[in-house]
């Protein structure tokens, strides 16, 4: 057993599991204390994801090596217009070969770019495809159409939506977009088409998108999904990546765009909680456990008041690292 003060974890029993177990109230045999209003049902995690070109054959057979979370392969912005027909016969073995331990997801052309039905008669036919990324999302039109014909054509398919947010009327609608299926689990910021689309320049500084960047991050969150931020364009920088990665981050995004492999592993890095972090949530969480049986609401931890706010992000610090792969147990000891 893992004893964090009068908080015991079986060692048969998944992390995850046992923070989940947090979110409702407790039976009277159980030992328990609740966390009211805590929600960690996302059971998917997409700190890095990684577009690999879906005209390029070397690309495809790199992306069966990657670390990423999402792979997403491209129809779309990597793919020049005479090279659309190459790219989607490529697409279903590139699905089929990908690895199972990723999930794998194909960005389709827009919708309205008269290209976008080709490219999902050709990617619903694969068993593999996790998630379909819609770019240039400006309506819940535009994903009552991809749904539509994800119910014609592949009824059994629990694929699922990325919505790309890149334009000034994307963001205008970002509400009803966000609520506009079941099958979105996601919201994406694309700078360079959002500048392209308001005259904005883009600067070293980011000020100029932190309106919308935040629009995004917050909208997601206010509606359970997920929020992916930008790419950062000076893929040999990693400092910069560093930086915007760690930026994004504390926005409240949980993971980032990504256009080569190099950027991969500094990406996962920022978008999983340290162990620092990790460290620190389980010690709020026991003495959560240890308070809650006094009767005592909030308490203190190195001088600080812990409340139900604490507590919450604490948890969700610990869901956070069980996604990524990271043994808080261990770090707990």
């Amino acid at each position: 057993m893992l004893r964090l003060g009068t908080f015991r974890v079986a060692r048969s029993t998944s992390l995850l599991r046992a923070i989940r177990r947090q979110s409702t109230t407790p039976t009277r045999t159980s030992s328990l204390a609740p966390v009211p209003g805590l929600d960690l049902s996302q059971t998917k995690h997409r700190r890095a994801v990684f577009y690999v070109p879906c005209s390029e054959e070397r690309k495809i057979q790199k992306s069966f090596h990657s670390a990423a979370d999402c792979i997403m392969y491209d129809l779309e912005d990597g793919v020049s217009l005479n090279r659309k027909g190459l790219a989607r016969s490529l697409v279903i073995s590139a699905l089929g070969a990908g690895p199972q331990a990723r999930e794998l997801g194909v960005r389709i052309n827009s919708i309205g770019s008269g290209l976008e039905k080709d490219d999902l008669t050709v990617i619903l036919q694969s068993a593999r495809l996790d998630v379909i990324m819609i770019p240039k999302v400006e309506t819940p039109g535009d994903i009552h159409y991809v749904s539509r014909l994800v119910d014609e054509l592949a009824p059994e398919s629990s694929v699922r939506i990325i919505a790309g947010i890149e334009t000034a009327r994307g963001i205008v609608n970002i509400r009803d977009i966000a609520q506009a299926d079941k099958r979105v689990d996601s919201l994406l910021f694309a700078a360079e088409d959002y500048c392209a689309d308001t005259g904005i320049t883009r600067t070293k500084g980011r000020q100029e998108l932190y309106f919308a960047r935040s629009v995004v991050a917050t909208t997601a969150h206010a509606y359970k999904l997920q929020a992916i931020d930008m790419v950062t364009m000076d893929f040999r920088d990693m400092d910069v990546l560093r930086e915007e990665s760690r930026e994004g981050a504390e926005m409240g995004f949980t993971g980032k765009q990504v256009i080569h492999p190099a950027q991969v592993d500094v990406v996962q890095e920022c978008f999983a909680p340290s162990r620092e972090m990790v460290a620190k949530a389980w010690r709020i969480v026991d003495g959560y456990q240890k308070h809650y049986k006094l009767g005592k609401g909030a308490f203190d931890l190195d001088g600080k008041a812990i409340d139900m706010p604490v507590v919450k992000w604490a948890y969700r610090v610990l869901h956070r690292a069980e996604l990524a792969g990271i043994d808080g147990t261990k770090i707990a000891k």
